[in-house]
């Protein structure tokens, strides 16, 4: 007889449960190397592109074609609009990866969410950015999010799963610990 596949939230438990048996059984399988290729266009538009990654023990081309994002400024900040700019990039980032955290965690736990949404900020000061401070922090000084949740458990389990999700978060981590970034310049 077949046994139907556990499905929560859209996710597959059965295959995440078997994902994280794997990574048990073999550390090497949850290393993971993330690429992505930026290119100038004019004043502040910027396109990148993201395609191939290497991920479970392989180079990972699954993907039939890349995923195109444009980066720009808006026009108080000299740019065109042509998509978000950086740091509200990050602010999609880190929702984005909070939420693919508390489905895929809720999943595992039997928990079905009827509606989950983000309202994130964050307060940044130019002064840095513009040259006129060396005292004043470039990246934000803050960001707030506030998780918006309806699902069937109570308060006390939901934020459980919240706290587990920010222990576990790989952007949220990003975001709150310093990571070793190194840059080189390549002249052509």
């Amino acid at each position: 007889m077949e046994t139907a596949i556990k499905n929560i939230n859209g996710v597959n438990v059965d295959q995440l449960v078997g994902t994280i048996a794997a990574v048990k059984d073999n550390a090497d399988i949850a290393l993971f190397k993330f690429r992505s290729h930026t290119k100038w266009i004019k004043g502040g538009h910027c396109q990148t592109t993201i395609k191939d990654f290497y991920g479970a023990s392989q180079e990972d081309t699954t993907r039939t074609k890349p995923f195109i994002l444009e980066g720009d400024e808006p026009g108080v900040l000299l740019g065109e609009d042509h998509g978000p700019n950086a740091v509200e990039a990050v602010l999609h980032a880190l929702a984005s990866c909070l939420s693919v955290g508390i489905v895929y965690n809720a999943s595992a736990m039997g928990i079905s969410i009827n509606t989950l949404s983000f309202d994130v900020h964050g307060e940044l000061d130019l002064h840095a950015f513009l040259g006129l401070s060396e005292s004043v922090r470039s990246g934000y000084k803050y960001i707030n999010v506030s998780v918006n949740l309806d699902a069937d458990a109570p308060a006390d389990k939901l934020k459980e799963l919240l706290a587990y999700v920010q222990k576990t978060s790989p952007v949220l981590d990003i975001v709150k610990n310093p990571v070793p970034v190194m840059v080189k310049l390549n002249v052509n």
